[in-house]
């Protein structure tokens, strides 16, 4: 088994460990129960608390099970009416949904094929709230069929780290809503080795989170939304932004409100350049790749108080070259100033 591989081994045992399988009969009847509305009672119990601590072999071991489980068709077919969102929310909203489109498109026509995990709702008779598998769900609500779905007994924390552990393996979260993500599970109390475990992250990353989202209020980051391009570097940008410039959330914020179409990128790059308008947020900065035609780079600018150009020192002709282009350029400017 490939490193990749072994990891996914990992992620997919969590949220549906089980030291041994139900019978049939148990699962027919579970099946007619859910059918009419009632709590099924095929259950998979999950020992997720401690499971980052589980040797490989276990966990490899309770995957093949979780497996077997699948393939013996023991899921439950659920109303997705009786079910919930996770209580903790690790997604923004997308600037489309196209894609979501297509992907129930796919349903609709070939059936779900991979079970979603739910569990019993801690306070609810009768419902159930995502482990995860929320975009099957929603899918199964919009065309109006039953979903697919594996029973486990988690605690909340259990729920929050098996939710990170999926989502990690997927990598398709992006870094802002890890960050929230983690701080979500942090207001939990759930410990700080297991959220790092749960999202493969180490202090260092931990403490580029907190740094972000209690610098930057929830509702600026939910205005922005998933900003795929913007990466660490430049939320951390925001950040340095904000806390240094006492009015630099207002300013973010009145230009969002104008900002009708865009997308999350887009509003990011917005919300960023109105942060560091004033020359209160002097390290407030904006680094740009210089790249050829063809796609390599040889050098950057730096955007800030002042502008930096730094190349690679084999690059000496595009340096002689700037050299020589930029009394045009000047003349370009003054040209578009006065006129």
């Amino acid at each position: 088994m490939s490193k990749q591989a072994a990891s996914r081994s990992i992620i997919a045992s969590f949220g549906a460990l089980t030291s041994s399988l139900p019978r049939e009969s148990e699962t027919s009847t579970d099946r007619d129960k859910a059918a009419s509305g009632a709590r099924p009672h095929t259950r998979v119990s999950a020992g997720i608390i401690g499971a980052t601590q589980r040797s490989l072999a276990e966990i490899r071991e309770e995957r093949d099970r979780l497996q077997e489980l699948v393939a013996k068709g023991t899921s439950l077919e659920l109303n997705p009416n009786q079910i919930d969102p996770s209580p903790f929310p690790d997604r923004l909203a997308d600037d489309n949904e196209v894609e979501f489109e297509s992907f129930v498109k796919l349903i609709r026509e070939e059936g779900q094929k991979v079970p979603i995990q739910v569990r019993l709702h801690p306070t609810t008779q009768d419902r159930y709230q995502v482990v995860y598998g929320h975009r099957r769900w929603r899918a199964a609500r919009e065309i109006g069929a039953s979903v697919k779905a594996i029973v486990v007994e988690l605690t909340d924390a259990e729920l929050a780290i098996a939710q990170g552990i999926e989502n990690s393996a997927r990598q398709d979260l992006t870094w802002i809503e890890k960050a929230l993500f983690a701080s979500r599970m942090e207001q939990a109390a759930i410990r700080r080795r297991d959220i790092k475990a749960s999202l493969s992250v180490d202090d260092a990353e931990m403490a580029r989170f907190r740094q972000v989202t209690r610098a930057v209020p929830l509702l600026t980051i939910e205005r922005i939304g998933r900003a795929p391009r913007a990466g660490r570097p430049r939320w951390i940008a925001l950040a340095e932004a904000v806390v240094r410039d006492k009015d630099a959330l207002g300013r973010i914020e009145e230009t969002l409100a104008d900002d009708k179409v865009g997308s999350s990128d887009a509003r990011f790059k917005l919300a960023l350049g109105a942060a560091a308008q004033l020359t209160g947020n002097r390290g407030a900065r904006e680094e740009i790749e210089l790249r050829t035609m063809a796609g390599d780079v040889v050098g950057k600018a730096t955007f800030g108080t002042e502008v930096r150009l730094s190349f690679k020192p084999e690059e000496a002709a595009f340096r002689e070259f700037l050299r020589e282009e930029l009394p045009a350029l000047m003349a370009r400017y003054s040209a578009r100033r006065e006129g």
